[in-house]
């Protein structure tokens, strides 16, 4: 039976900093992270989706989380293959930013060298334990075919020997029709499948399958279930608490997931005020009371 651990898709949201989670008068990174840390097992850095982590920060991290926590590291955005602003590159890449049909798009080897420098500063935390998976989340316009496939081949050399975990935005990659070569290309791969809660009512919507493509970690992203998903603002966006109902309706699911992985992350991603990390402490009871029917241990 697999781990299962808990935890909020960020630590550092403005939002969440003055929702009233966080006891009043901690107002240093150190003593918010520390806190975080002593409630959850799990953190997904998102930051590092907007611009290069740094090798201080990944130390700062390590000292100040204890032994056995989790970060999981969204990959920056140009290697899953978004839009990048040449302003989120260090100085030195920019100029490798070429324009392509209207928009930027990267030369040969700038995967390369961003890669080199991404992981670079990620080393600390992977030398430390505290690594838990790098997430590719790759664009809602990337949907299954061969240019597809062979992006991810690519993706795969590039960070051989890292754990990574593939969240798909486009619905036809878990469709009936493609789920078993979905499933297949990862397991090859060694990537783990992300699953997602989301709403179901838009043609955007991925279904919220459980996919465990390796046994070393399963994941499930909770983004919240509001209907402007894909439109208007974050808030907008991510504006949801999960009722008891909707998370007790995940409990099994988890649950026949960590029968097949020795680690299952669950990530909320509902990163309006305070909406994420209570969620995530109203799961927590859920599963432990799931597991402890079938001896699945639950962190809490």
């Amino acid at each position: 039976m697999g781990e299962i651990r808990l935890g909020a898709c960020s630590w550092t949201d403005k939002e969440l900093l003055s929702g009233g989670w966080y006891p009043e008068g901690l107002r240093t990174p150190e003593a918010r992270l520390r806190y975080y840390t002593s409630r959850f097992p799990l953190v997904e850095v998102d930051a590092t989706y907007y611009a290069l982590p740094s090798t201080r920060n990944s130390v700062l991290w390590v000292e100040r989380s204890p032994a056995g926590f989790r970060f999981d590291v969204k990959a920056f955005s140009l290697l899953t293959g978004h839009p990048t602003r040449p302003g989120a590159l260090p100085a030195d890449l920019r100029s490798a930013l070429t324009r392509r049909s209207g928009r930027p798009a990267a030369d040969p080897g700038l995967l390369d060298d961003v890669w080199g420098r991404f992981s670079g500063a990620l080393e600390p935390l992977r030398q430390a334990d505290r690594l838990g998976t790098l997430l590719f989340q790759f664009p809602p316009q990337l949907g299954p075919g061969e240019r597809a496939v062979s992006f991810l081949r690519e993706c795969r050399e590039r960070t051989a020997g890292w754990p990574v975990a593939v969240e798909f935005r486009h619905p036809d990659w878990w469709r009936e029709e493609h789920s078993a070569s979905t499933f297949g290309l990862l397991a090859e791969l060694d990537m783990t499948a992300v699953a997602v809660d989301m709403v179901q009512s838009l043609p955007t919507s991925i279904a919220p399958v459980t996919p465990v493509t390796t046994d070393r970690l399963a994941v499930v992203r909770f983004h919240g279930r509001n209907r402007a998903w894909g439109t208007g603002s974050k808030e907008d966006r991510f504006r949801h608490r999960y009722t008891t109902e909707e998370l007790s309706s995940w409990t099994p699911r988890i649950r026949a997931m960590a029968d097949r992985a020795h680690e299952v992350h669950v990530l909320f991603n509902n990163c309006c005020g305070d909406a994420a990390v209570r969620a995530a402490e109203a799961m927590s009871p859920l599963l432990a009371a799931t597991s402890a029917e079938s001896g699945t241990p639950s962190a809490p």
